[in-house]
């Protein structure tokens, strides 16, 4: 699964566009790059893919990048998922299991979003962040001092189950409650892994108010 980047939802729908990120993917299934700089220096036509994506950016006037990618060996059977064109974009590597429940568990991913499949893969500083936060929210409600590190744990738990894979509630699930981890016992089935990809997440935006902006300078200019 590869992401490529535009500036704007016409390009990204562009013939031209669509042909490179093809491409990009055909390259990075066919010769395992390590890296997105490996990739870019990959042959294409009569120079490298990097020559291909400048020449692109030229004819269209717009700037494009190859911001990311992943390339799974699968251990069981790849499972993959496009949703919002081609917005968010999942791989799960589903041991075990049938196709229905690879789309199922693909489409879960991209609704709820899981961080990681279980508490193992969460960054230690959000969970320290979420203690922290319960912390503070339980000395304000004035909770006896003796209570605050129980129920600080009960919030790290419940953020947990939250933010895995494993431990959120199937949106399919028929009674609200089943989680992933009964589901996949029930279908007698493991997870391997899975990869999120959100175009653009991560990524900085700038933004800018510029009546605020005027605004501001002009308050300056009669200081």
């Amino acid at each position: 699964m590869i992401e490529v980047n535009c500036e704007t939802d016409f390009v990204a729908k562009n013939d031209d566009f669509l042909a490179f990120s093809k491409e990009s993917a055909d390259l990075l299934v066919a010769q395992a790059p390590l890296d997105v700089a490996a990739l870019l220096a990959l042959p294409s036509g009569e120079g490298t893919l990097e020559s291909a994506r400048a020449a692109l950016v030229g004819k269209i006037g717009e700037n494009l990048s190859l911001r990311r990618f992943v390339r799974v060996e699968a251990k069981g059977k790849l499972a993959s998922y496009i949703h919002g064109g081609a917005k968010i974009g999942v791989l799960v590597d589903l041991v075990g299991g049938d196709d229905q429940l690879g789309k199922d568990l693909a489409m879960h991913i991209a609704a709820s979003k899981p961080k990681s499949l279980d508490a193992s893969g969460v960054p230690e500083e959000l969970i320290a962040s979420e203690r922290r936060v319960a912390i503070e929210k339980a000395k304000e409600a004035g909770k006896p001092e003796a209570m605050i590190e129980k129920i600080a744990e009960g919030s790290v738990l419940k953020f947990l189950k939250d933010v895995t894979l494993l431990g959120q509630v199937f949106v399919k699930a028929a009674d609200g409650k089943q989680t992933i981890e009964q589901l996949l016992k029930l279908k007698g089935a493991s997870i391997a892994g899975f990869t999120l990809y959100v175009v653009g997440e991560g990524l900085e935006k700038r933004s800018s108010d510029f009546a605020a902006e005027v605004a501001a300078q002009a308050a300056a200019a009669q200081k």
